[in-house]
């Protein structure tokens, strides 16, 4: 049973990292809000494509015409969260009702059926709360962090030696907790950036607008809860916010650069995590070049989505030695 759970939860992580993907694309293209309503599409269960049935859309929303291109990116990663809540819902139904093997894995499933409905919950207000920031951030996290726990579910799952690692390997577990957090940081500076539109607010690299260190309000920066009923797209802050917001992004990415780099070179040196260093230090790598790029080539969507994906890939690869330096093999 444990062989079942482990396929199921490998399947979910792989549509998990096609959600986050895919949610990156959807917001950075704008189609966000290309569904106002919430489950549906403009009162449909798909989107509208009759020209009666776009009318009829555009008179019920008119303060939000339809676009089709828009609207079916939308739904599009709908239904493939739908699809990921459906597959967390069989696999906790497994472990409180399949054999007894499968019973260790109830609290872990427990949680992930939480967080999956709050993240759905987070997905309606997104569309309902027309962008509110904090929301867009928190439905970003709300996926990594549900990415992070079916990637464990998915290691833990799979047959294992029971005995403990040696102490060099553990060494290596406080490091690594260290780099998950500052990672994570980092991962809110980007959403919360992304979520206040302002990536391109220092058009330039490395200075910012021809300065080292232009006007900045962080006070108005990082004001995390702002009023209800105000539409956000497109970002409400004025260019001294989200200079502040872009320079602590930028600031984050050269201090996580550093500490994955000096993780890196340190698992270098055990051989059983040599692999994970190595590829630690060329996605951390790759991640600050397309961070430059974005701004540079000013912001491309597909290296802004490359982005957005390489921090999760970059999240699971510490995951992975993570769970390494707490047991041994798997």
């Amino acid at each position: 049973m444990n062989q079942t759970i482990h396929r199921l939860a490998m399947i979910a992580a792989i549509i998990a990292f096609c959600v986050i993907v895919l949610g990156a694309w959807v917001r950075l293209s704008h189609a966000g809000l290309g569904c106002p309503d919430w489950p549906g599409c403009y009162g449909q269960l798909t989107w509208p494509e009759a020209v009666q049935e776009i009318e009829t859309a555009n008179q019920a929303f008119p303060e939000r015409p339809f676009e089709s291109n828009k609207a079916w990116r939308e739904m599009v990663h709908r239904y493939l969260a739908g699809s990921l809540m459906l597959l967390i819902f069989t696999m906790s139904w497994i472990s409180w009702r399949g054999p007894k093997p499968a019973h260790k894995f109830r609290l872990l499933l427990t949680a992930l059926v939480l967080l999956i409905v709050f993240q759905a919950l987070l997905g309606m207000w997104t569309v309902t709360l027309k962008l509110k920031p904090i929301i867009v951030m928190a439905h970003l996290l709300g996926g990594l962090t549900s990415f992070s726990l079916i990637l464990w579910l998915m290691f833990s799952s799979r047959w294992q030696v029971a005995d403990k690692p040696n102490i060099k390997i553990r060494r290596m577990r406080g490091p690594i907790i260290t780099a998950v957090v500052i990672l994570a940081t980092q991962i809110a500076l980007g959403g919360w950036t992304s979520a206040n539109y302002a990536a391109l607010a220092c058009p330039d690299v490395p200075m910012c607008t021809g300065q080292w260190w232009p006007d900045t309000n962080f006070r108005e920066g990082f004001v995390l809860w702002r009023e209800i009923g105000v539409d956000y797209e497109g970002g409400l802050l004025d260019q001294s916010s989200r200079v502040a917001i872009h320079l602590t992004h930028r600031i984050g990415a050269i201090v996580t650069l550093f500490v994955m780099i000096m993780l890196a070179l340190r698992l270098f040196k055990v051989h059983r995590l040599r692999t994970g260093g190595q590829l630690l230090m060329g996605l951390v790598l790759a991640q600050f070049t397309l961070g430059i790029l974005n701004v540079a080539l000013y912001l491309p969507i597909t290296i802004a989505v490359s982005h957005n994906a390489g921090a999760a890939l970059l999240l699971a690869t510490l995951l992975s030695l993570l769970y390494k330096t707490t047991t041994r093999g798997y």
